[in-house]
């Protein structure tokens, strides 16, 4: 006896760094060795038929960025989110930690409401302050040291605009 052993696998790419395979193995025995070029091509083609036919449903495809929300912890079985499972605060900045500091820091040092900073933030650069990348959080922190940077601390610890003085604005918005 002389056992015959055929593997045919394909493996196509999806959208989104994804992709499908399907395989298919078959062991067969022969009578005799005359049969074996034979038996192998009709083997094959079977193999490759079935695989081509099983792989035209694909399935479930990831959209564009699956994978990369952030999203909320889920809540256990009591209803409180584990706080393991939460990412930790400075995943959720865009920008890098020594941009997020200087922009809370000026916000904290010169009392300016935060709602304020993230509207200067969404009217110049079309997002929060969170979502900001490198090069915008670097203009948003510009703009506020252009704005509040070389200002003494105000007297009272009344918390001012994240506008004031921009463009002759006395503290409201545009």
């Amino acid at each position: 006896m002389i056992r015959l052993i055929a593997n045919y696998s394909k493996r196509l790419g999806l959208p989104g760094y994804s992709s499908h395979q399907f395989s298919i193995e078959i062991e067969t025995e022969l009578v005799t060795t005359d049969d074996v070029a034979a038996e192998s091509a009709r083997i094959y083609d079977l193999l490759q038929n079935s695989v081509d036919e099983q792989i035209k449903t694909t399935g479930f495809v990831p959209p564009t960025g699956y994978g990369m929300e952030e999203s909320p912890p889920a809540p256990s079985a009591n209803g409180h989110t584990n706080g393991a499972s939460r990412p930790p605060a400075s995943t959720a900045w865009k920008c890098t930690a020594r941009q997020r500091e200087l922009i809370e820091s000026l916000v904290a040092e010169h009392h300016l409401e935060k709602n304020d900073v993230e509207n200067l933030a969404i009217e110049r650069f079309g997002k929060g302050v969170k979502n900001l990348n490198k090069l915008e959080a670097s203009g948003l922190i510009d703009e506020l040291l252009d704005t509040h940077g070389g200002q003494q601390r105000p007297a009272t610890n009344s918390r001012r605009s994240a506008y004031a003085g921009v463009n002759g604005n006395a503290g409201g918005r545009r």
